[in-house]
């Protein structure tokens, strides 16, 4: 994909969203039954679309709530279920139906108080917090969760994902059984759906306000060093993005004595404030350099800087010494640092990586005596063994990441951009180097590797292919000028398909997947040989998989 001559520039003017018109669609788009495209589809990270398309509107998410709460009954789920939005224009009126639909069914729903400080928002590893806080503290019920947003996704976007008992994604059997009978609701108009007013739901007994902010922020001395971050006189800046943690940040530096500076603290539906990604589009992506553009250049105010989506289960760092860090290279040093200043956690902790991050990871987790535990891309995969404490961390290539409590216990078991921000801090304030070169560190070490992600437009009937394809259809013995090691349609860490394919040879590999929320397919490479074989790799692997689908 071509860069946009605009990449990185402020966004124009007919970029921004009408947001009362996508509101509008919102509640008057009737999905079609008949359209698949139109259809519920939980993919990677929950359900998502726009309203304009007919693809996230009120009638998908009643159908979703009516679903779950029909699910919760069948698993005997009974506690509360705490329901968290980020800051998408089509969050707010999707939070109505949820509540709506809930509390008609009786649903005791924990909502955030609206106040200065949260602004009514709530973080994705908020929620995930919360849950494990809650069904952690020995009630005879259990709680789970909602978090209703798009994560990164442009502003006309909207998504829903569900979050059961133990506070990290749904697993697909769960999200397909809820998805299947959400369309099930669809194709009858909806008419099973329960259903009363948003007033009627605010005052009845199944609808409660709360306060997640503070109970989260008091324990993150339970995961980070923050005294260590305090000491250090540390002058940190952290951009949110216009996100759902924008008024945490605050916060976080009056409760623990930090130099924090929020350089934007914007919330604006139409995000009117982002810089254009790579592609000329508006989309809150914290690991592009495009649409992190506005912090990077501040980045010689601050010993550390920091961004993230709206969701906040995202990162990206920015450091003096490199700029915006390639999420990659920042799971490989949080990796080698956590792994080594963790007294506390078992020796035979795993490393948790996606099968599409990279290799360096596995060169570093080998150096530390670690088992790598692969898995297929969805942050759902490590919820087991975040639960158990067998991971010590997870993380993935997008710019996802989770640890433990510095104690070995489970922090949350979904992704956390706070504590991965604040934990660049610490490595800075412990070590008197920042991520970037401890990176660099790393590479002198182990080799540079080189790295990207594609994106290839695709048909649901060509994204269904590659899905379906096995280890066979690969006849080649090279690849880029080595010979093939290893073709997998399956992760190692637990036999799980990864819905696609990785090709390897000694010093570099690629992937390919179709995207769970967009019609594209994705190609991931990465060489230890140098960007001309990084670039080898990329075209073979397109004429592959090309060839194969089409």
């Amino acid at each position: 994909m071509a860069l946009h001559p605009q990449a990185g520039q402020p966004a124009a003017p007919e970029q921004l969203i009408n947001v009362a018109a996508l509101v509008s669609q919102y509640y008057s788009y009737r999905p079609s039954p008949e359209n698949p495209a139109e259809a519920v589809s939980f993919g990677t990270s929950g359900h998502r679309g726009t309203a304009a398309s007919a693809t996230f509107n009120d009638m998908h998410i009643a159908a979703i709530c009516q679903a779950l709460a029909e699910y919760r009954q069948q698993q005997g789920i009974t506690g509360p279920l705490f329901i968290g939005k980020d800051t998408h224009a089509l969050s707010e009126p999707a939070m109505t139906t949820a509540i709506e639909v809930l509390c008609a069914n009786k649903i005791k729903v924990v909502i955030q108080r609206s106040d200065n400080a949260s602004r009514g928002y709530t973080p994705t590893p908020v929620i995930s917090r919360t849950i494990i806080r809650y069904n952690r503290a020995g009630h005879d019920d259990k709680a789970d969760g909602v978090v209703i947003t798009p994560s990164h996704n442009p502003p006309a976007d909207g998504g829903f994902k569900y979050n059961p008992p133990h506070g990290g994604p749904a697993d697909s059997d769960v999200t397909k059984l809820i998805q299947d009978r959400a369309n099930a609701l669809i194709g009858h108009g909806n008419s099973d759906v329960k259903r009363i007013t948003l007033r009627e739901a605010m005052q009845s007994e199944f609808c409660e306000e709360s306060d997640f902010m503070e109970a989260y922020i008091d324990d993150l001395a339970q995961v980070i060093d923050m005294q260590a971050i305090a000491d250090a006189g540390l002058k940190l800046g952290t951009d949110p993005l216009g996100g759902a943690g924008i008024g945490y940040w605050d916060r976080i530096a009056e409760k623990y004595g930090l130099d924090i500076a929020v350089v934007n603290a914007r919330v604006d539906h139409q995000f009117g404030f982002m810089r254009r990604d790579k592609d000329g589009k508006l989309r809150m992506d914290c690991s592009s350099a495009y649409a992190m553009a506005g912090l990077i250049e501040l980045k010689d105010n601050f010993d550390l800087a920091c961004g993230n989506d709206p969701d906040f289960d995202r990162h990206g760092i920015v450091c003096k010494s490199v700029g915006l860090m390639n999420p990659n290279h920042y799971l490989a040093v949080a990796i080698d640092y956590l792994y080594q200043h963790r007294p506390q956690w078992p020796a035979s902790l795993k490393v948790g990586k996606t099968l599409v991050s990279s290799s360096m990871i596995d060169r570093v987790a080998d150096n530390l005596g670690k088992q790598v535990a692969e898995m297929p891309v969805g942050f759902k995969w490590f919820v087991g063994g975040l639960t158990t404490s067998e991971i010590g961390f997870a993380g993935e290539e997008s710019a996802g990441g989770i640890f433990l409590q510095r104690d070995g216990n489970t922090w949350a078991t979904d992704k956390d951009g706070f504590i991965l921000c604040l934990l660049a801090a610490e490595i800075l304030a412990v070590t008197g180097k920042d991520p970037g070169e401890h990176y660099q560190a790393l590479t002198s070490q182990f080799g540079a590797p080189y790295y990207t992600r594609m994106d290839v437009a695709a048909s649901l009937e060509e994204k269904a292919k590659l899905s379906a394809m096995d280890a066979s259809v690969v006849t080649s013995k090279e690849l880029a000028g080595e010979a093939i090691t290893n073709v997998q349609t399956k992760a190692p860490g637990n036999n799980a398909s990864i819905g696609g394919v990785k090709v390897s040879t000694e010093n570099g590999w690629f992937a390919a997947r179709p995207s769970g929320t967009e019609q594209i397919y994705k190609i991931y490479a990465e060489s230890f040989n140098g960007e001309s074989h990084l670039q080898e790799l990329v075209k073979e692997a397109e004429a592959l998989v090309g060839k194969i689908i089409r």
